[in-house]
């Protein structure tokens, strides 16, 4: 099964950004979102290194509320982003 993880943007320059996550940090590609404002603090979401969509920081929170439910429901298993 492929997720999206959602991350927060934390630097931009030209098209990669330094995106945090559960306290990982990652370089994302944000080519795929070229024809979008995209800046430090926005979400977006994470599929194989490249940022495929915007997000609103509330869509972030209900993301990982599931993501944590169902890695609880794992034998308290821990994403690795």
């Amino acid at each position: 099964m492929c997720l999206g993880i959602p991350m927060q943007i934390q630097s931009v320059d030209g098209f990669v950004a330094r995106c945090t996550a559960k306290g990982a940090e990652r370089e994302v590609n944000l080519f795929m979102l070229q024809d979008e404002t995209i800046g430090v603090g926005d979400y977006v979401v994470v599929h194989l290194g490249n940022a495929i969509s915007r997000m609103s920081e509330e869509e972030a929170a209900a993301a990982w509320e599931i993501y944590d439910a169902m890695l609880a429901a794992q034998d308290g298993g821990r994403l690795e982003v």
